[in-house]
């Protein structure tokens, strides 16, 4: 749509131009401030602000701060900006259920909406017959604790068929859509309309579905995925926990895991860490081996990125392990998640 005049545009209007400004790098940060509520309202305004030009940034960056100086350019926004936003500051799941909350009807994709209010049973009866890659289609827009409560439903055999489909469906195709929604159409009160979907599938949503199951459920379909498809097995392992995710550990796993940490390794894989993970690390170790630790961070010097990764994956690989052991919770399920 058209940018609104400035003098015409709300708080959450601004709000939502200003994280367009700032990109997305930044934005994400600044969502995890917010309330879901308050993000959803962002959001919803974010995804039909297309573009925020030359005047109007000026007006909304003399209004929140001065961040930006010269060089100032169009900035772009719209469906593509607020998923990516909204993935990076609360995860792929969580950024779907805000995104079907947020968005108005005639941009969202109502058949799901609709079914996702009904109860875990209900959706289990109407997708129980569909084809597996139909139905990873309909559970990539559902919440994880739904999620959790309908995979289990599905034969051992259907529900590796379901995740290693959701894994391989790099994008939603538009002759996918229609079968869906064609199938779907019949058992809800809207009937068969025309949608659009701004869900994705891929390893990451893979990955997203088994944290919210039962962890032996989850370890036994990760392993017969990995026995029928190595390279997608992999890449969903890869995917189920991320060095990112260490600020979602408690203080005292965190704890746990810092004992079987090579030093050397932690200092390495800190040198590229996200705010978030810093704060989480430190506030885990003593005032004196914080300090020790960041004191050889800076000794370090420059150093090369992928040396960086190979340290954090490292540290993510101990962090499977003692999961699996039962020695730590790497659960994601937050508050965010159980929204509906």
């Amino acid at each position: 749509m058209p940018t609104a005049e400035y003098e015409m545009m709300n708080k959450t209007q601004r709000l939502a131009a200003f994280f367009i400004i700032v990109g997305p790098d930044l934005a994400p940060e600044l969502m995890k401030q917010l309330r879901d509520p308050e993000i959803e309202a962002v959001a919803r305004e974010m995804s039909v602000m297309d573009v925020v030009d030359f005047k109007l940034q000026e007006k909304i960056l003399d209004e929140f701060c001065e961040l930006i100086g010269d060089g100032l350019s169009t900035a772009l926004g719209g469906m593509s900006f607020v998923q990516r936003a909204l993935e990076a500051a609360k995860g792929p799941q969580a950024a779907s259920n805000i995104l079907l909350r947020a968005l108005p009807a005639s941009d969202s994709i109502d058949a799901v909406r609709e079914l996702s209010q009904m109860d875990t049973r209900q959706i289990f009866n109407i997708i129980k017959s569909e084809q597996p890659q139909t139905v990873a289609f309909i559970l990539s827009y559902l919440d994880a604790k739904q999620v959790s409560q309908i995979i289990p439903l599905f034969s051992p055999q259907a529900r590796e068929e379901i995740v290693e489909r959701l894994g391989s469906m790099d994008s939603i195709s538009s002759e996918l859509i229609n079968k869906v929604l064609k199938s779907l159409g019949k058992h809800l009160s809207s009937g068969p309309q025309q949608y659009s979907v701004h869900r994705r599938g891929g390893a990451t949503a893979a990955a997203q579905l088994l944290n919210s199951l039962d962890k032996e459920l989850s370890k036994n379909l990760l392993t017969r995925i990995e026995e029928r498809n190595a390279e997608l097995g992999e890449a969903i392992r890869k995917k189920l926990f991320s060095f990112e995710d260490l600020s979602r550990l408690s203080q005292r796993d965190i704890q746990r895991l810092l004992r079987d940490v090579e030093t050397q390794d932690l200092a390495v894989a800190m040198k590229a860490a996200p705010d978030l993970v810093r704060r989480a690390i430190y506030g885990s170790m003593s005032k004196r081996a914080s300090e020790s630790l960041k004191e050889e961070i800076e000794l370090q010097g420059p150093m090369r990125m992928k040396d960086i990764e190979a340290a954090q994956e490292r540290i993510i690989a101990q962090v499977m392990q003692l999961s699996e052991a039962g020695e730590i919770d790497i659960s994601q399920e937050d508050a965010s998640d159980l929204i509906s």
